[in-house]
């Protein structure tokens, strides 16, 4: 007599209530890329002035309420795609637990939130925001199938999220920063993209346009890039003294790197850099050094 073919029995994580699900969505995580709104008042050695600190709060909250609705059209358009995902498949659109009406009206609400937080600083402020929402809705619709365009539109994403901050407390950003601005986010969209073509290819049909050999060829290129772009900006900027920073820049590029090659991270970037405590050790050391030296040649 034949014995009954086992089943294997997975059990599925419970359904999130509309509230837990609508958080989600907003993908809270990815907040961290709009600290670069930070990077003009700090740059520009203005870190005691009070005003111009609620101006960059304010322009941080914006950009952050501007990214969520951004990832919740996105969520919306790819809902089919994903849910063939291994891991975006949770994600609470393509998972039923956010519907598409829900979506599109937290979607409005927080794009009227971030003019509404940006109006004050001025016409230009609401420029930069168009654009990143313009960009944002092509790269969605568009340009993230478009083979090496989708990386670069990337970085232009956080130039533009740099240049609003400045723009937003009204200092001069340095045009070498923006440029090392562009590099390493470029160098975190590559890593990314090998992430995903180490995952049998699992994720964007763009990949069929890449390979392992031409993205690590393009991710040397730009940690190279990246590097002497941030030596000459750290020579020329408002200290030579800056160059003290270059270790840390080189340390944490490399030791990204690592973790891409060895363990196969780079995928979820936002993972990597909130959760390595070397990373995260390098980036704080940065960021003392950074400010000690504004602090003391200011």
């Amino acid at each position: 007599m034949a014995l009954p073919a086992r089943v294997d029995v997975v059990s599925l994580p419970e359904r999130r209530s509309p509230l837990r699900a609508a958080l989600v969505a907003l993908r809270p995580r990815q907040w961290s890329k709009n600290l670069l709104l930070f990077a003009g008042i700090i740059f520009a050695a203005k870190v005691g002035d009070a005003l111009r600190w609620g101006e960059a709060f304010a322009a941080f909250a914006a950009y952050c309420a501007a990214s969520s609705a951004a990832y919740l059209i996105n969520d919306l358009r790819d809902a089919s795609h994903d849910r063939l995902h291994p891991l975006k498949r949770w994600r609470p659109i393509a998972r039923g637990e956010l519907s598409p009406r829900a979506a599109l009206l937290l979607a409005g609400a927080l794009t009227l939130l971030a003019v509404a937080l940006l109006a004050p600083l001025g016409v230009a402020s609401l420029g930069f925001l168009a654009a990143f929402l313009a960009l944002q809705a092509a790269y969605s619709f568009q340009l993230k199938h478009v083979v090496l365009v989708d990386v670069l539109a990337i970085a232009s994403l956080f130039v533009i999220r740099s240049a609003a901050g400045a723009e937003a407390v009204d200092v001069r950003i340095s045009p070498w920063l923006l440029l090392c601005t562009a590099l390493l986010a470029l160098f975190l969209a590559l890593a990314k993209r090998r992430g995903e073509l180490v995952q049998a290819g699992e994720g964007r049909p763009v990949l069929d346009g890449y390979s392992l050999p031409l993205v690590d060829q393009l991710i040397t290129v730009t940690v190279a890039c990246t590097i002497a772009a941030y030596a000459v900006y750290a020579i020329t900027a408002h200290s030579a003294a800056m160059i003290a920073t270059l270790p840390f820049v080189v340390f944490g590029l490399f030791r990204y790197l690592l973790l891409v090659h060895r363990d196969d991270l780079g995928e979820e970037p936002e993972n990597v850099l909130l959760s390595d405590r070397p990373l995260l050790a390098a980036i704080a050391l940065w960021a003392v050094t950074a400010a000690t030296i504004l602090a003391v040649t200011s």
